[in-house]
């Protein structure tokens, strides 16, 4: 009987044991999201989210537009209000090309790859096809003459892990770097990147949020870093308006113009894309930045 009783109680305090492990498999998941997963949960938020109604304006802008297939977004942040001219085509991911000088001018800040506006690379003697570029430059210079040799080398000496943290961080587009050195649209090797034509994309719409976050504080950059950009992306200060604003341009009638204006201490953001090959000797940079500085100065938003 006793040997009886024993047996009994060793089962018994098996089933106790079975059951409680039993019990915690069922009540947690052991199973973690892998890395991608969670990148493609953030990505699904990201490119779903949207603005209310009331928090939207479209706009005809065909007459300023001349004719030339494009869109353009743009952002009042005191009233919290877009403006849409092609909103479907200002949804389109496509690819940022100079206008990334933004975001790598901040990251080359913020890793102390560059310290201000002065700071120097130095000219390896290749004869590039912009004559501005064949010399040492600083940072103001080579965002303002658009100097991709200068920003490659910025690009490189931050790296790919940290760049792309920082794109992450930023939700910056597609955030796809996997064409790091790019996809050689230019003949010289550091005359090409992932934001060239290559895997990086980003839509009108989510350039102006970006900057919108950088430029309210609501970025990962410091006030400092921030205010560096600024003063290099100045482009017209008049008494009553500053603009700032980057180029950028591709090969076959592709232009962008992005920034902001401030008066009175409200922003207006702004991001006009261009996409039109039957125009594509007629189209640059430049053209994009007309586009938007004769909108903006005509009109309220």
């Amino acid at each position: 009987m006793s040997k009886y009783l024993k047996t009994l109680v060793f089962l018994m305090a098996c089933s106790i044991i079975l059951f409680g492990c039993s019990e915690g498999s069922n009540n947690v998941n052991t199973e973690m999201p892998s890395e991608t997963t969670q990148q493609n949960q953030s990505e699904i938020i990201h490119k779903n989210e949207s603005v209310e109604k009331d928090e939207v304006e479209t706009v005809d802008l065909s007459d300023e537009f001349g004719g030339i297939n494009g869109c353009m977004v743009l952002y009042n942040s005191l009233e919290d209000k877009y403006y849409f001219y092609n909103e479907e085509m200002t949804k389109q991911e496509i690819s940022p090309y100079s206008t990334f000088k933004i975001v790598s001018t901040l990251a080359g800040l913020k890793n102390d790859v560059v310290k201000d506006k002065t700071s120097t690379m130095n000219y390896s003697g290749v004869q590039y096809p912009n004559p501005e570029w064949n010399a040492n430059l600083t940072l103001e210079e080579a965002f303002q003459t658009s100097c991709i040799w200068y920003f490659r080398q910025v690009i490189d000496s931050i790296g790919y892990t940290e760049m792309q943290n920082e794109l992450n961080a930023l939700g910056y587009g597609n955030k796809d770097l996997s064409e790091w050195e790019g996809s050689n649209v230019n003949p010289l090797e550091d005359l090409n990147g992932f934001w060239l034509g290559s895997s990086l994309k980003i839509s009108p719409f989510e350039q102006t949020k970006i900057l919108s976050q950088i430029f309210e504080g609501n970025s990962i950059y410091s006030s400092q870093d921030v205010e560096i950009l600024k003063e290099i992306m100045l482009i017209q200060n008049d008494t009553s308006k500053k603009i700032y604003g980057k180029t950028g341009a591709g090969s076959n009638g592709e232009a962008w113009f992005v920034g902001f204006t401030e008066e009175g201490g409200q922003k207006v953001y702004f991001s006009t894309y261009l996409n039109d090959s039957s125009k594509s000797g007629e189209i640059s940079g430049n053209t994009a930045k007309e586009i938007t500085l004769d909108i903006i100065s005509s009109k309220t938003w």
